[in-house]
């Protein structure tokens, strides 16, 4: 059986589509066996970081650049005073070129350094592309490249650390530079001194990254990146990075990025836009090289070269900085000639058609082969809207590579339902159905919101749900039905998320315990404010306020999904009562009980075919979460007949318990 056929075998309705699958399969086979040549396997493929930028020898420098269509390089920098004539590269090839520098008139660690570029038509200045380090110039604002070579190498300690991407991760989603209490931008070391303890003890087993790469917009989010080797200056140094991964590890948590190479910011200056003088050596020249919506170049997923700067680009992560895996952004963008704007996914046909980019495929399946060879384990994440077949499959099973596709039907669910729906007109069966839409044997990283539901013009979950309510009666002294409504539904609404909504789960920090506003980053429509650029950590450490029992509630949920092994087990339905709004499921041992009802309790006589004794290990209606309820860990009895059919106790509205099998 072919792999082809092993994908449709998992998903018969694949099966008129069985030549578009071989087409695919085929241009990768092709493109792997073209861009190997000589070439062991990927891994000594993608080694451009190695070749190419500044490297140091024995008596000097060696700096080396891909520019084919320039007709002659310099190399600038406070090292030589900017002068533009002493250090001319030579062409050692059609489209290489290469400059020694001696110790004599060396590169000393921190210098900055341009290269100046003439197409003989023209001379303009840039950033060498494989640059580990850049940084803005004050007073240009502009920036420079750097060299980064400190005298002594980063003392890793992580060598015993083992990641287990078998087992469900629980992925706490952060971006560096909000991740301080004060307004401003925070660092490398803030986050690994303040809040690595802060996801240590909430439980969280994979911390993912975001805007790691050189972006000059900060407003971009990390999107728009312009130095693809070089960790973003405005957090700290390499080693501050190298910090913060290595600490980490010592806690026994995974560090994942945002790996962006959907796309790549236009800005000449910086990044690989018109680097040689023309539009089309990384990228698509005409409209096809320009993303209609986000403004930014495209790349040519069709060029070797472009192939090797990318996977290059992946080693390096994996290698430098001890990452151990990437969530990939804007999929859909990549593998859709549309770049999937404004289209609804109705049917396969959508999927096998001239609009899907079949280079960005075996580019992604390129990415995924080469990851596995340098980091055995590593955590794949596609972020990928469409529902392309096989994305979260193995090559094995003809799928494409990914371990995971982010389930991003999720959190567009609980928007539209919190915004145009009362409580009372929940479509339960709708969310069921959301919860469990996987294609045929693929894994979900499920979550009720990310960064996406909280920028501005949006709002998280706890904001939608109490309003500015929550500037006034967050305190223990107040009575609010508005309040007392948001939390409960925050608490169900994650509940359920995490539990049934797929084989993994993330979050984004600080909406634990319902981070009040939404997420602006300084521009100039908010007056370069930094006011909602930062987390308000504060709230959730202060007794008085009730953000305490929302983050005391998803520690003590992600406490029992890691001990019980709860993703792991398939959901099966046992109650759906749409009237009552009731949903009663088991995941393996443990019963899960939710009442949407907006006031009515409910007994549930549940068929569980088995006699037994069940025990409360988790309810959102507990003091201890900001309810009612003080029993904790209550042993239920056995109710049942000889049909194992359980009685359980009255389940109040709006609240959920979760029951596990003992005895």
């Amino acid at each position: 059986m072919t792999k082809t056929e092993n994908l449709i075998t998992m998903d018969p309705f694949l099966f008129p589509y069985e030549d578009w699958l071989d087409c695919y399969m085929d241009h990768y086979r092709k493109t792997k066996a073209w861009i190997l040549e000589n070439n062991r396997d990927l891994s000594s493929f993608a080694c451009g970081h190695l070749y190419y930028g500044f490297h140091e020898t024995g008596d000097g420098w060696v700096y080396r650049e891909w520019a084919p269509n320039a007709r002659e390089i310099s190399l600038i920098g406070d090292f030589n005073q900017w002068d533009r004539t002493k250090h001319v590269l030579r062409r050692i090839s059609g489209e290489n070129w290469e400059l020694f520098v001696p110790d004599s008139g060396g590169l000393p660690h921190g210098s900055r350094v341009k290269i100046q570029v003439s197409d003989g038509r023209s001379r303009f200045d840039r950033i060498p592309l494989y640059c580990r380090r850049a940084v803005q110039n004050t007073r240009t604002y502009d920036f420079d490249g750097q060299i980064w070579n400190p005298r002594e190498s980063f003392p890793w300690t992580d060598g015993n650390f083992h990641f287990d991407n078998q087992r469900a991760p629980f992925i706490y989603e952060c971006h560096i530079g909000m991740s301080g209490e004060n307004e401003g931008v925070s660092s490398f070391s803030q986050f690994t001194e303040s809040v690595l303890p802060k996801i240590k003890k909430l439980g969280y087993t994979t911390v993912q990254i975001m805007a790691v790469m050189e972006h000059p917009y900060y407003a971009s989010f990390g999107y728009q990146v312009t130095n693809f080797f070089a960790v973003s200056s405005r957090f700290g140094t390499p080693e501050d990075l190298k910090n913060l991964v290595n600490t980490a590890h010592s806690m026994g948590i995974a560090v994942i990025m945002d790996i962006v190479h959907s796309h790549a910011s236009g800005n000449v200056l910086e990044g690989p836009a018109c680097f040689d003088g023309t539009e089309d050596q990384f990228f698509h020249a005409g409209p096809r090289g320009h993303h209609p919506a986000w403004g930014t170049k495209l790349f040519n997923y069709g060029k070797p070269q472009v192939i090797h700067f990318l996977l290059s680009n992946l080693k390096f992560w994996l290698e430098e900085y001890h990452f151990d895996g990437f969530r990939f952004d804007g999929v859909s963008s990549m593998i859709y000639r549309d770049h999937a704007l404004d289209r609804t996914f109705t049917g396969y046909r959508d999927y096998f058609s001239r609009n899907t980019d079949v280079e960005a495929l075996t580019y992604l399946r390129l990415a995924a082969d080469l990851c596995r060879e340098v980091k055995p384990g590593c955590l794949l994440i596609a972020e990928e809207v469409s529902g392309m077949p096989g994305m979260a499959l193995d090559r094995e099973h003809g799928g494409i590579g990914f371990d995971y596709r982010l389930g991003m039907g999720l959190p567009d669910f609980w928007i539209k339902t919190i915004q145009e729906k009362r409580d009372e007109e929940w479509n339960l069966g709708l969310l069921w159905h959301e919860l469990n839409q996987r294609r045929p044997g693929e894994k979900v990283i499920a979550y009720a919101e990310s960064h996406d539901q909280a920028l501005v013009g949006d709002k998280t979950i706890m904001f939608r749900l109490a309003g500015q309510e929550m500037y006034w009666h967050m305190d223990l002294a107040s009575r609010s039905p508005v309040i007392d409504r948001a939390m409960a539904l925050h608490k169900m609404i994650r509940l359920i998320s995490c539990s049934a909504g797929g084989e993994g789960y993330l979050n984004f920090m600080g909406n634990e315990f319902g981070h009040p506003d939404w997420i602006d980053f300084p521009r100039e429509g908010n007056s370069w404010s930094y006011r909602y650029a930062c987390r308000k950590w504060s709230l959730a450490d202060n007794p008085e306020l009730r953000y305490q029992y929302l983050r005391r509630f998803d520690e003590e949920m992600i406490r029992l999904m890691q001990d019980g092994d709860i993703l792991n087990y398939p959901s099966e339905l046992l109650i759906h009562d749409e009237s009552a709004k009731i949903l009663v499921f088991r995941k393996g041992p443990f019963l899960f009980f939710f009442n949407f009802h907006v006031s009515s309790g409910y007994t549930a006589h549940i068929p569980l075919g088995r006699p037994g004794q069940y025990r409360t290990v988790l309810h959102t209606d507990w003091n201890i979460f900001g309810g009612t309820n003080i029993n904790l860990h209550e042993d239920l009895p056995s109710h049942g007949g000889r049909d194992g059919t359980f009685l359980f106790p009255r389940l109040g509205s709006r609240s959920a318990g979760v029951y596990q099998e003992w005895g």
